[in-house]
């Protein structure tokens, strides 16, 4: 007796090639392999996948979907908003985004955040905390008046964000967080990113030692490549352990930046797409 099911379909796409008339073979829920339809053992559960099968999107910078923001619904149903939108675009997994607030909609958020967890809301991933801990000097987006420097309370509630989330993804910039902050972040498991920076390419390069695993929004609110100062983008471009986010619609990176970070950044998964849609 097996418990193997097969998703076939005409085409599949397994992120590098094509398999014709092929079959995604599964055990409890996870991938085994990927098998031509016609060889499959008789026991196999088959259900037709339709035309075409492929990977799901996993956007991990996304603020709000379905007319819904994180900021102003900090709720497991505003959660299920934005989910169940982004799923309508291909996007099976994401971390809804909660970009500069208050300490309120900051706990608020946490709390829906897990909330979501327990009950499941289908492609749920974690939640990604784009700051309040940023540099005022490049702001974007955010209020200036809410940035402010990590204090031991908000790493308290990172801390056990972490412990309850399966990812938690936060972005911070040195003016306002430690290196020894970020080291606590980081050996806790949750994904720290450098971004709304001014930070010089040394001081990122300090901060990628002390656990920084990616950057946010690549070329975006952040000090940028010169040939003196590499900055962030060059710090981000040169250090191999560095990941960077990138929006890659044509208007917040041009494409020739766009290619040159992905020759830089070569190797899967290196340079991966956000929307930042609101």
């Amino acid at each position: 007796m097996t418990d193997l099911k097969a998703l076939t379909a005409n085409r599949i796409f397994d992120g590098a090639d094509w398999h014709e008339n092929a079959a995604v073979v599964f055990s409890n829920g996870r991938i085994d392999h990927i098998q031509p339809s016609a060889s499959l053992a008789p026991e196999i559960e088959r259900i037709d996948g339709g035309e075409i099968i492929a990977p799901g999107f996993i956007d991990l910078q996304v603020n709000g979907g379905g007319g819904v923001l994180l900021n102003e619904e900090p709720t497991v149903e505003g959660i299920a908003t934005i989910c169940a939108a982004h799923a309508k675009f291909g996007t099976t997994a994401l971390l809804p985004t909660l970009i500069t607030d208050t300490p309120d909609i900051s706990a608020r958020t946490v709390a829906a955040g897990i909330d979501a967890k327990t009950r499941g809301i289908r492609g749920f991933l974690g939640l990604h905390l784009e700051g309040p801990h940023l540099s005022v000097a490049r702001k974007g987006a955010h209020d200036p008046t809410l940035i402010r420097p990590m204090e031991d309370r908000d790493l308290d509630l990172m801390l056990s964000c972490g412990r309850a989330l399966d990812v938690l993804m936060v972005t911070i910039a040195p003016e306002s967080v430690t290196q020894e902050q970020v080291t606590k972040l980081a050996d806790a498991g949750i994904i720290v990113s450098l971004g709304h920076t001014e930070a010089s390419y040394d001081t990122a390069a300090a901060y990628s030692k002390a656990g920084i695993r990616t950057v946010t929004h690549l070329f975006n609110a952040m000090s940028p490549l010169g040939h003196r100062e590499p900055g962030l983008v060059g710090a981000a471009l040169d250090t191999g352990a560095l990941y960077a986010g990138l929006i890659a619609d044509g208007i917040h990176v041009h494409p020739a930046a766009m290619g040159a970070a992905l020759r830089a950044k070569a190797g899967p998964g290196k340079i991966f797409l956000v929307t930042d849609a609101m």
